[in-house]
């Protein structure tokens, strides 16, 4: 195998930068990646930062490849999901600045996963410079990272690079790999322009003939049509009460609010299914069952649509549980599965009690449904349904399929604000049914609500933080995209069993 390339003089200009310019270059390539996704959308930058951080790897020490990852890693978090601070300053008894500190040392420990990144990627290829391997390595490993990123210790898989395709041709990999799919597709596109400027013969050949392929298997896969008609188009309409978190659980509120939302609706009877965001009733079902509940359930009967509304459950033994419950064509309930840490369950809740007592979160002390796959009968079809953050996890998602001839999510982003956490949530759920090829009704609170087609694309969405109702037609989907049936792990096991050839060959050369 040959040796890596020594890089040209232009680029050698950026790669003989100091410490700190280097630095400063990596936190800037991560900080203009955010602009890569909702509601910026210039896809183009997650190729661009991704190009200029694998430049700074290419000649760098361990440490200094650890670094900059990091501090990409930083911009990237920092900036990408710096709303956090919202809900912790306003709901966790903090303050602003301390809830900004828990933010960016939260942010610093995401960013963790990109220097791990460049540490290994320089510990497999001492050399420095260029070489084919070494560039695929990258890529590689940057998937296998944010796969990581998005399982580990319950996962946070937020911006992985794959979801700032979704309006690219990029985004035609989804059905067939998954965003983690999509994420190598980037990371290629940016190895391959490096590689055609970088290395010369058989080599540069190699690179842009991966970039054809990458950019023309995209194209060819968005035509594709996965699934099927399973039945004749259905009705929905979405209600968006549009309820400040702030004013939802004050003392007073429930009956205004239950009023709300019945109202609106009684102008939609008739739709085949209506659907209200996660907790919408501000309450208990045990609580309300026989004062709102029951007679709400007749109503639906009788006018032959069934409801879906987000309420707090609760069972024997002090377990509570954020659900979604089904009225009218049957009683039923999804019980939230994949709970946020410390903002719905306190990990390690004996040792942390004086914290939990401080920062008073409210409603955080969920448990998490059982087993099964997350499926009700709605409008006379099997539904997959996922609560709020449960649909940032695709693999978990499609654990509905086949059976399920559409999707519901229900949210509440309420919590974070006017900020980028609500374009971000709504682009996730875009994802996820270009994934599995169904349609997914977003029902939220403040909004964005939305009805998603299977190619990822927004059929009509509600305005945000106004009181309003999205009415539509779904069609009823049947059959299944290659990620559905293979999940996350066909995409993972092309990123080790290629990792495991370039440490072969790199022993070998």
């Amino acid at each position: 195998m040959a040796a890596p390339e020594p890089l040209p003089h232009s680029f050698r200009n950026v790669a003989s930068l100091s410490p700190f310019w280097r630095s400063l270059f990596a936190f800037a390539a991560g900080s203009l990646s955010v602009l890569s996704f909702a509601p910026f959308s210039f896809h183009f930058l997650a190729i661009a930062g991704t190009f200029l951080l694998t430049l700074l790897w290419l000649n760098a020490s361990p440490a200094q490849a650890f670094r900059e990852g990091w501090l990409f890693g930083l911009g990237l978090m920092g900036v990408g999901v710096f709303w956090m601070h919202i809900s912790i300053d306003q709901f966790g008894n903090v303050g602003t600045l301390l809830a900004i500190v828990i933010t960016l040392l939260f942010a610093a420990l995401m960013a963790l996963y990109y220097g791990a990144v460049g540490w290994l990627l320089v510990k497999i290829h001492q050399q420095r410079g260029a070489s084919a391997v070494k560039l695929l390595s990258v890529c590689l490993l940057w998937t296998l990272f944010e796969w990581l990123r998005g399982w580990l210790l319950s996962g946070f898989p937020w911006l992985a690079l794959g979801y700032s395709q979704i309006d690219s041709i990029l985004a035609g990999w989804a059905p067939l790999l998954g965003v983690y799919g999509v994420t190598l597709a980037v990371t290629l596109s940016a190895a391959s322009l490096l590689g055609a400027l970088l290395l010369d013969g058989y080599r540069r050949l190699l690179f842009i003939s991966l970039l054809v392929v990458t950019w023309g298997g995209g194209f060819l896969l968005t035509g594709e049509q996965w699934t099927q008609a399973a039945g004749e188009p259905i009705s929905v309409s979405i209600v968006q009460g549009n309820i400040a978190q702030e004013e939802k659980w004050k003392q007073g509120s429930l009956r205004p609010t239950l009023d709300l939302y019945t109202g609106l609706t009684r102008q939609h009877w008739g739709s085949d299914l209506i659907i209200w965001p996660e907790t919408a009733v501000p309450g208990f079902v045990a609580q309300l069952d026989e004062a709102f509940l029951r007679p709400l359930d007749l109503e639906a009967k009788e006018n032959r649509s069934s409801l879906l509304l987000g309420i707090a459950d609760s069972k024997p033994g002090n377990k509570y549980y954020n659900a979604m419950l089904a009225l009218g064509t049957e009683r039923a309930a999804y019980h939230k599965r994949h709970l946020v840490p410390f903002g719905e369950f306190m990990p390690l809740k004996p040792l942390l009690q004086p914290l939990i007592d401080w920062l008073q979160i409210p409603m955080s002390d969920f448990s998490a449904g059982g087993g099964g796959k997350p499926l009700l009968n709605l409008a006379g079809y099997s539904v997959g349904i996922s609560i709020c953050y449960e649909d940032a996890f695709g693999a978990e998602v499609i654990e509905a399929l086949p059976e399920a001839a559409f999707l519901v999510n229900a949210s509440n982003d309420a919590w974070f604000g006017d900020s980028l956490a609500m374009p971000q949530h709504l682009e996730i759920a875009r994802m996820r049914a270009l994934e599995s090829g169904r349609y997914l009704l977003r029902s939220t609170n403040t909004g964005i609500s939305a009805i998603i087609a299977p190619d990822g694309r927004l059929a009509a969405v509600s305005p945000a933080f106004e009181t309003d109702v999205l009415s539509g037609f779904i069609s009823p989907l049947q059959g299944m995209t290659p990620y559905a049936r293979w999940g996350n792990w066909m995409i993972v096991c092309i990123a080790i069993i290629g990792l495991v050839i370039a440490v072969v060959v790199r022993r070998w050369a």
